[in-house]
């Protein structure tokens, strides 16, 4: 499974994301937001813990019942009524996966479970035989295993593969390792499991040190061919890694990372906005991809620049991620050129007078407002020609029918 660059994404923004303070969604949302995760094209939905409440156990079977394409898996400990609850809550979905997990490091076994690892080891192995009563998909996670005893950790892999588990996850559960030790981590457990050929290795990477998505591609160089990962990056504390990077940067830079994925990478931004509505938490503007300012430009050179030839200030088109167009956003930072195409924009030509008069009315609101939106740049040019009294018939401009540059998205 580790020699093909088939790359297959594990959404867990139903389960893990979920989790994060304020992102909790009813059962009807989790399955709209579902059914917009099949049509995004990811290969696994984790939709829920069932055992959790009657209501994660019931989303977990509506989404089984309804959504048609994805795997649809559940989380549940390595015990005996989590999984029960798991099977029956996945029982209505054509193709479904148990995900059973357990605690393998040191500081976990001792000081959360306060269990051995001889009875940890006999745990997971029980536990993947139960799940196999209910389906062939199982999926074994040993949590915190970036931070467990490596001959350990090896014992539990071997053992759970023995017992029927046909993925295995490795999380680095609090984001605490840095892209060089997952590399020499994933390589180490490839290279020491006598089975590990008989299962599909994956990755679950926190961004607590802001390294989700580096260590994340880090795994897959080393040999992993699974990814979790989360729309917007939501999840646990600062989140997981984030779907719509790890998938944008196997395609951008397909010349160092040639994995291919099944996701449509037009329905990014519609997924992201999907999620933002659901929840009413927006992502920053600085996010990669998906933040409001990704493809908006303000600096006067950068705005040159994409005038003339949009690949000198971007490396991938907005369409590309279903974001509707760049945005050339008039602030202090702005030039001529970006003053003078959105005035032509709005139906207004300018002559080099006009403009320069025009370009210093600009910066000098922007200093003052930090953005200049088209009320404001219209009323500034009727200015400039003196014709204040009635700034928006005076230039003939129906603003309803020409949208604002002013970044796209939530929070705008």
């Amino acid at each position: 499974m580790t020699t093909t660059n088939r790359l297959t994404i594990f959404d867990t923004t139903l389960r893990d994301g979920e989790q994060a303070p304020g992102f909790s969604l009813r059962i009807d949302e989790k399955l709209k937001m579902a059914h917009q995760l099949s049509t995004l094209g990811v290969d696994i939905i984790e939709a829920g813990f069932p055992i959790t409440s009657e209501a994660d156990a019931e989303a977990v079977r509506l989404v089984s019942t309804n959504v048609q394409g994805p795997v649809i898996a559940a989380l549940a400990r390595c015990h005996p009524a989590d999984i029960d609850r798991a099977g029956w809550a996945l029982t209505p979905a054509p193709r479904r996966r148990i995900h059973t997990f357990i605690a393998t490091s040191d500081l976990h076994l001792e000081r959360k479970l306060r269990m051995s690892k001889e009875t940890c080891l006999e745990a997971a192995v029980n536990a993947i035989k139960q799940a196999r009563q209910y389906t062939d998909d199982v999926q074994f996670s040993a949590e915190d295993a970036t931070r467990s005893d490596m001959e350990f950790l090896c014992r539990v892999v071997e053992a759970v593969i023995a017992a029927g588990s046909t993925t295995v996850n490795l999380p680095d559960t609090v984001g605490f390792a840095v892209p060089h030790e997952i590399s020499a981590f994933f390589t180490a457990i490839l290279t020491r499991v006598p089975n590990a050929t008989k299962a599909t290795f994956s990755t679950h990477c926190h961004d607590d040190l802001g390294l989700a998505v580096a260590n994340t591609l880090a795994a897959v160089t080393a040999g992993a061919r699974q990814v979790e990962c989360t729309i917007n990056g939501v999840g646990e504390r600062a989140g997981n890694a984030s779907l719509e990077e790890i998938v944008m940067a196997t395609r951008v830079r397909a010349d160092s990372l040639p994995y291919d994925t099944a996701v449509n990478t037009r329905e990014i931004f519609p997924t992201s906005q999907l999620l933002t509505t659901l929840t009413g938490e927006s992502v920053q503007a600085n996010k990669a991809i998906v933040g409001r300012n990704a493809f908006a430009h303000e600096a006067g050179i950068h705005q040159d620049g994409m005038l003339k030839d949009r690949r000198t200030y971007e490396i991938m088109r907005p369409e590309d991620v279903g974001v509707p167009q760049a945005t050339l956003v008039l602030g202090k930072h702005s030039g001529r050129h970006a003053v003078q195409r959105r005035c032509e924009q709005l139906g207004v030509t300018l002559d080099r007078p006009e403009l320069d008069q025009v370009y210093r009315a600009v910066i000098a609101h922007a200093d003052r407002e930090k953005t200049v939106n088209d009320r404001d740049l219209t009323a500034i040019v009727a200015r400039v020609r003196g014709e204040a009294k009635r700034p928006s018939a005076s230039v003939g401009h129906d603003f309803s029918t020409t949208p604002a540059e002013s970044g796209y998205g939530h929070g705008v």
